[in-house]
């Protein structure tokens, strides 16, 4: 999978346009990603991504960088053996798009705010 473009609102992966929040797997994406908390990522809304086992999850947490990703939530991800990476939406995805081909990596991208 590779992430074409980000805008605010707008993600293009693999030349399909997205506009709700996705989480990219390495065989698939999942665009009905939605929060528990809205704009606080918590564990439980990472569920299907512990149980895919990634090596590293790269959180995208908006444009402005406004979804909150918790100690708690961080804790409990590298408990589960997962390296976090955590920046802005457009940082985020130019981390996805450079990441090591050898290990797994799923991204969790939010679109807005």
């Amino acid at each position: 999978m590779h992430i074409d473009s980000y805008s605010f609102g707008k993600i293009v992966i693999d030349n399909k346009t997205y506009t709700s929040d996705v989480i990219v797997y390495p065989d698939r994406i999942d665009s009905s990603w939605w929060r528990k908390e809205g704009h606080n990522l918590q564990k439980v809304d990472l569920a299907e991504v512990i149980n895919s086992r990634p090596d590293i999850l790269i959180i995208g947490t908006g444009n402005l960088g406004v979804m909150h990703v918790p100690e708690s939530t961080i804790t409990f991800l590298e408990s589960h053996g997962i390296q976090v990476h955590i920046a802005k939406t457009d940082r985020a995805v130019e981390l996805f798009n450079s990441r090591p081909t050898e290990k797994t990596v799923i991204g969790a991208f939010h679109l807005t705010c």
